[in-house]
């Protein structure tokens, strides 16, 4: 297992630097839907995401690729998550270190060395309306999307980011790298 090399440290001094990451499970009637995301902590920006029926490594690999294919960030990239068999396994650790990335993982217990990730989830829980059960796994899909891609990174204000969505920032900031 990685070290916490994070260390709670979630101001990075710009994009691309320091990423975390994190799966939730979303209810529905047909059965779980299970969503990973990865946010760039300079910005609050989600930068890649996944969502599938089954927990298995694929599902944070997914959602690593697609930050890495919109984002580019390059070696020495920090991802952190918290010590979840998905993040343990080797097809994660694998994509990790072709391309050059510091794994960092949180220590045993401590819920809080992956703080915004845990208020990520639980804001975008209460700010779905279907979220205590979407009757499918497709309008989960739907409402997720919309949430991640156009409500979330585009509208949604961030007392941290100076009342600005994580996109307004980004460009605040010229440094955008989407």
């Amino acid at each position: 297992m990685a070290a916490n090399v994070l260390d709670r440290d979630f101001e990075p001094e710009g994009p691309n630097e320091k990423w975390c990451a994190d799966i939730t499970y979303i209810a529905t009637r047909e059965g779980w839907l299970y969503l990973a995301v990865v946010e760039d902590l300079f910005s609050r920006m989600v930068v890649g995401w996944s969502m599938d029926e089954s927990m298995a490594s694929r599902l944070v690999v997914d959602a690593l690729e697609m930050a890495l294919r919109c984002r580019r960030p390059g070696a020495g990239l920090l991802a952190h998550s918290d010590r979840g068999s998905q993040y343990a396994s080797e097809h994660y650790q694998r994509v990790l270190t072709e391309e050059g990335i510091v794994c960092s993982m949180s220590e045993v217990g401590q819920c809080w060395d992956n703080a915004p990730m845990e208020s990520f989830f639980g804001r975008m829980k209460c700010e779905i309306e279907s979220a205590p059960m979407f009757a499918t796994r497709d309008q989960a899909r739907a409402e997720l999307f919309e949430y991640l891609e156009v409500f979330h990174n585009r509208v949604r204000l961030h007392s941290s980011l100076g009342f600005l969505s994580p996109a307004e920032f980004e460009r605040a900031h010229n440094k955008t790298h989407r």
